[in-house]
């Protein structure tokens, strides 16, 4: 019998209608309205099961701030400016980023914070994080509800959780892999009969390919307005910069990876972002798209080493913990983010070039 009260929803679903997509499957994980993931609880933290980067440090969202002030300069200074944050955590980031862009003469008066948010318990901890921002801040479930105007977008691990279709080789043809039920009523992954005759890529037998539908969709869209209203966006997630086959669904629990089927509704579902599939969406909805780059690379562009140096100088006795969460965020070892991270950026072609990319 499935363990989570969510397994035990899909196990009926499955029962009563047959296998699910994985896409299916992965949005029921998170965002299903009574045993979602994200529906349900504030994943971050060490008390969670897993910390992002704004929660390492507040050089992380500092650094955002002030390249979102710059972008902000660099396109005449049009106000009012929103700056929209997709996916936006416990708030951390914008908290940090607003401090920081404050710097930058007439930019706090020109913001309108616009929060992107699906989950009420996130959502909380977000209007508790700003209750006192110096800038206005509104929630939105999707993005489209956010007024028009130049905009200024951060999503940081925010494509990732947006979920995708699987193709497995078999047979000598490529067939979706969906969600069903094996003879002790658990879930296990099947393939459907029907052939995908429009998937052309090669693979050899058991290779898999990742269509990442939705995140494409959001790409679009989010290209779009920039591409109609001006601005620029930042995408910051794990993922690969070319495409290629492999399967890269995975589920963390307690900072650590799980078995995807195992615990639905208890563990984050989510996927490496295809960086070029993402770029080649935002450039077919008219934006233009800055090289991708690492985290690393782009946060020493954006100056962290001297914003270390200078939070060293200003608290000696923690400069151990500021250069660890330092390394984190730049380095390019397993246990790092500087290296598997990358960030795409995006902006009106005929905009100037976003700082960090060069």
């Amino acid at each position: 019998m499935p363990a989570t009260p969510l397994a035990r929803e899909i196990a009926r679903m499955i029962a009563l209608d047959g296998p699910i997509t994985v896409e299916r499957y992965m949005g029921l994980c998170l965002s299903h309205p009574q045993f979602g993931y994200y529906m349900t609880r504030d994943p971050l933290g060490l008390e969670g099961d897993f910390i992002t980067a704004p929660e390492i440090s507040q050089m992380f969202g500092e650094l955002i701030g002030l390249w979102a002030a710059q972008v902000w300069l660099d396109r005449g200074a049009p106000t009012p400016i929103r700056i929209i944050e997709l996916g936006p955590g416990r708030g951390t980031l914008m908290r940090d980023a607003l401090r920081a862009a404050a710097v930058a003469p007439g930019f706090i008066d020109a913001v309108r914070v616009e929060m992107v948010e699906t989950s009420p318990v996130l959502i909380n901890r977000q209007r508790d994080m700003l209750s006192r921002a110096p800038v206005p801040c509104s929630w939105h479930t999707a993005l489209d509800s956010v007024p028009k105007g130049p905009a200024i977008v951060i999503a940081n691990e925010f494509f990732d959780a947006l979920p995708l279709r699987q193709f497995v080789r078999a047979e000598g043809a490529w067939r979706e892999r969906l969600v069903g039920l094996a003879d002790d009523g658990s879930l296990c992954f099947g393939l459907a009969r029907e052939a995908m005759p429009e998937i052309t890529v090669a693979g050899r037998e058991g290779a898999v390919v990742e269509w990442p539908m939705a995140g494409i969709a959001q790409m679009r869209a989010l290209a779009g307005r920039i591409a109609r209203d001006g601005g620029a966006a930042l995408a910051i997630d794990y993922g690969h910069v070319r495409s290629g086959l492999a399967d890269t669904l995975q589920a963390i629990r307690n900072h650590g990876f799980t078995d995807v089927l195992a615990d639905p509704g208890e563990a984050d579902v989510t996927a490496h972002v295809d960086f070029a599939q993402l770029a080649a969406a935002a450039q077919s909805a008219g934006a233009q798209t800055e090289p991708v780059v690492t985290q690393g690379a782009f946060l020493r562009a954006l100056g962290i080493d001297a914003r270390k140096a200078a939070l060293a100088a200003a608290a000696p006795e923690r400069e151990a913990e500021i250069e660890a969460a330092r390394a984190r965020l730049v380095d390019a070892t397993p246990e790092a983010m500087g290296g598997l991270f990358k960030v795409l950026g995006l902006r009106r072609r005929d905009d100037p070039a976003l700082p960090g990319f060069s």
